[in-house]
């Protein structure tokens, strides 16, 4: 009886350990970042800066230098196979949801390092950043 106790104690150990070791890699792996981060990261590296909101969304407002690749197109995996998988991305939508199920679809896809804009767009603070159309 004793033996059993001992191997189920080691086994949960086991699976906590790993469970937690998971939750660790995945956090390396996507990075979430403020705003003042992104303004350094996109200073010192070459990365390719990913708005996943909508066309309309990205019209009326976005982030200079950034491409718009709609997280709810049915194009999305397609669009996101184009990307350069070595070449570090960051994502941002308008407060953070999106970017991150996009984020998860990257890692999933093999991106080897992911930002993610923490709060989006309405967290920007850097407004000489921003190109702002507006509609007539």
């Amino acid at each position: 009886m004793k033996k059993v106790v001992t191997i189920c104690c080691f086994l949960l150990m086991v699976g906590l350990c790993t469970s937690c070791l998971d939750k660790v890699l995945s956090n390396k792996e996507v990075q979430l970042v403020s705003a003042d981060e992104m303004e350094s990261i996109l200073e010192q590296e070459d990365v390719q800066l990913i708005d996943v909101r909508t066309p309309k969304e990205y019209e009326e407002m976005h982030i200079a230098n950034s491409q718009n690749i709609d997280f709810m197109s049915p194009t999305f995996d397609e669009d996101i196979s184009k990307l350069d998988k070595s070449k570090p991305v960051i994502l941002y939508c308008k407060s953070g949801g999106r970017s991150a199920r996009c984020a998860k679809k990257l890692k999933d896809a093999g991106f080897e390092k992911i930002y993610d804009l923490e709060g989006g767009i309405s967290k920007w603070k850097h407004s000489d950043k921003l190109n702002i159309k507006v509609k007539s």
